[in-house]
């Protein structure tokens, strides 16, 4: 099916920022946090850093587990409904205009960056040592955030089969290269083809699951860890814990937010 004017117009706003140099918000952000990694890199013990690393990929592993997939889409419906999108069900919302789909994405992002920078403000009072209980919530909100904004376009995101998507919008957030958005956007490809013609999505590259994913866990962490790990600096931890959990939980709206309209149009395309 051909595109709309409109949907050409976001079709080179989702290009724009494939190519694009790292946003305003995550050069502040490495900006802020210079002299705060030098410091963490003196008074940071190896074993919380070995940790933290450790909570992260055992987060990404779990996802893996079917029971990890569960999530509410009646939340997603009930505010379709409240902008006069009358569907049943999240898959019908792929036949509802993307410019409406757009401002009900948009309308997920604010809950959960706020909720996150909480959740980080308040472990970050409690140092290095709630800094691996504060790693699994974040990954927990960030995760059901993906899902939301899948939904919001009228995808599903239900089920381990998905972990590659999902692992590639975090290596998105996380890293912020163009890199990890070619990467991401080829797996939207994939996965995109996938639902236009009724198929079950496996992922883009060839092999087991396992080893399909067993690279993006550790490079997800690699960057996160030196950020998180700031929250050990005295006097630092709870304004450094709040500022990177909306940091990244930003990064991840706005990455799931590109690559599911890049998802509805290819899928579109594909009809």
């Amino acid at each position: 099916m051909r595109l709309s004017d409109s949907e050409k117009a976001i079709r080179r706003q989702i290009e724009d920022w494939q190519h694009a140099d790292a946003n305003v918000l995550s050069q502040a952000v490495n900006w802020a946090m210079s002299p705060i990694d030098w410091a963490v890199d003196r008074v940071t013990p190896p074993e919380v850093v070995d940790q933290a690393s450790e909570k992260i990929s055992d987060f990404l592993s779990v996802l893996s587990d079917a029971s990890e997939w569960t999530y509410d889409a009646e939340d997603v419906i009930e505010a379709a409904h409240k902008r006069k999108l009358m569907v049943e069900t999240v898959s019908e919302l792929r036949s509802e205009r993307i410019e409406d789909l757009d401002a009900l994405a948009r309308s997920r992002f604010r809950e959960n960056t706020i909720l996150a920078g909480l959740s980080g403000g308040g472990m970050g009072m409690g140092g290095a040592a709630l800094i691996a209980a504060d790693i699994p919530l974040l990954f927990t909100i960030n995760f059901r955030l993906i899902q939301q904004i899948g939904a919001c376009y009228g995808f599903p995101m239900r089920g381990p089969t998905f972990r590659p998507l999902v692992l590639s919008i975090f290596n998105v957030a996380s890293s912020g290269g163009r890199e990890a958005r070619n990467e991401a956007l080829r797996e939207v490809s994939v996965a995109a083809a996938a639902f236009a013609n009724d198929l079950e999505y496996r992922g883009r590259v060839s092999g087991t699951f396992r080893d399909q994913n067993r690279h993006l866990p550790r490079e997800i962490a690699k960057a996160l860890v030196g950020r998180k790990l700031a929250q050990s600096v005295p006097l630092a931890g709870a304004a450094v814990g709040a500022g990177v959990n909306y940091w990244f939980t930003s990064e991840t709206a706005e990455a799931a937010y590109m690559c599911f309209r890049a998802m509805y149009l290819d899928w579109k395309q594909r009809l």
